[in-house]
């Protein structure tokens, strides 16, 4: 014969005796590692959030970054230009006997210091 546990069970219903202070207790344990764990998941997204935004940050800097090196690489190129620029004025200032001389001679194909109308460009671009 199957002996009944009927009688060790805890009733819900209503008119049954109030739980136990040890079930009491125990719930209320449950209910604060409820809530504990809760708070985690809550401060875990925060902080998932928080580390997104700052690989955004860093791939911003990373491409700033790549854009600097860029800028940096031009400076050479740059100062050979104001090189070939210098050079030219004072060939043209050495021959201050009124006769204009054609500084650009004997520059190689290519050296010449041109003027480029920016602003023209741009307006003409926005119409």
């Amino acid at each position: 014969m199957h002996l009944s546990t009927a009688s060790t069970r805890v009733s819900h219903a209503p008119g049954s005796q109030p739980p136990s202070a040890a079930l009491l207790a125990r719930l209320a344990d449950k209910k604060r590692e409820f809530e504990a764990i809760d708070a985690l998941q809550r401060a875990s997204a925060l902080f998932l959030r928080r580390l997104e935004g700052l690989a955004d940050d860093c791939e911003a800097m990373a491409e700033a970054g790549i854009v600097h090196g860029q800028v940096l690489a031009q400076w050479p190129q740059m100062f050979r230009i104001l090189d070939m620029f210098l050079a030219a004025r004072e060939a043209s200032a050495t021959t201050g006997d009124g006769v204009e001389v054609d500084a650009g001679a004997d520059v190689p194909a290519g050296g010449r210091l041109v003027r480029v109308p920016i602003d023209e460009l741009q307006q003409t671009e926005q119409k």
